[in-house]
């Protein structure tokens, strides 16, 4: 592996995909669809057609399972093998698939190589995130697009909604300092008394056409429970967070060579694309 990995972060998203993601647990099943229209809504998707491209992070192959059937090739890159196991075993019946246990800064493709790429989700997690980047940057050809998406720093939301978020971090901060039974435990605690009923209230309110911009977890709202635990486990179990603006994502996209950048509108924020100069 290389130098740009955490080597805790990385052991605990091996332990999440033992745990909850495994093919017959149904998170692979239930993500697919709905997150490939959230995520690749901007996306160029006539791209992919016959196109050779990379999945950074495929984890368990939520969004690869989707994107593979329309692409030529995809190769998709993980440092968990047991991600990469679950991964395999949902695109079984794929044969344009390869499989890499590789981290961000030892992609195993040669550089200006592929016609697309995408990392959904992961270089938050990295201690270098531009640097890992750039290194997804390096594999494309020029006029190649890549999709990032990145937690945000909150700064599209009002002000008693981050200290909301603050509040969370002081917990999160303490979970993952935990041995993984103590942190998938607290976790799946949050994922009941938080991430579902805050979710289902924002499906409630949406049927009832009332916004929920706003509520915190509301674009969980048609996320099933195998998701809300996996995703709180993630999110409170995991060390290395970082944040970005807007502003900030933008000029990172620009600074290693990708162009024409642009984000998508609604949440999750901030999901950006753009093409290789």
């Amino acid at each position: 592996m290389g130098k740009n990995l955490d080597e805790h972060t990385a052991e605990g998203f091996d332990l999440i995909w033992k745990r909850y993601a495994e093919p017959d647990g149904g998170a692979v099943e239930v993500i697919p669809a709905e997150a490939f229209d959230t995520y690749f809504a901007i996306f160029p998707l006539e791209r992919l057609s016959g196109a050779e491209g990379f999945d950074l992070g495929c984890g368990n192959g939520r969004i690869a399972v989707s994107v593979a059937p329309r692409a030529g090739f995809l190769h998709c890159i993980d440092p968990s093998a047991a991600g990469l196991a679950a991964a395999k075993q949902a695109m079984r019946r794929l044969d344009n698939v390869d499989f890499h246990q590789a981290s961000v800064d030892s992609i195993p493709l040669a550089d200006g190589s592929q016609d697309f790429g995408y990392s959904i989700g992961v270089l938050h997690h990295i201690p270098d995130p531009a640097a890992g980047l750039q290194c997804c940057v390096d594999k494309l050809k020029p006029g190649a697009p890549f999709l990032l998406y990145l937690y945000y720093g909150l700064d599209n939301r009002p002000g008693w909604f981050r200290l909301a978020w603050r509040a969370s971090d002081v917990a999160r901060r303490m979970i993952c300092r935990l041995p993984f039974p103590l942190r998938a435990g607290a976790s799946t605690a949050l994922a009941a008394t938080l991430y579902w009923p805050l979710s289902r209230t924002a499906r409630l309110l949406r049927k009832l056409g009332v916004a929920t911009d706003n509520l915190p977890l509301s674009g969980y709202a048609d996320s099933p429970w195998a998701v809300l635990r996996a995703d709180a486990l993630d999110r409170f179990g995991t060390a290395i967070e970082h944040r970005f603006s807007r502003a900030e994502m933008e000029r990172m996209m620009v600074d290693v060579g990708l162009r024409d950048v642009r984000f998508a509108d609604g949440p999750p924020f901030w999901i950006a694309l753009g093409t290789k100069a």
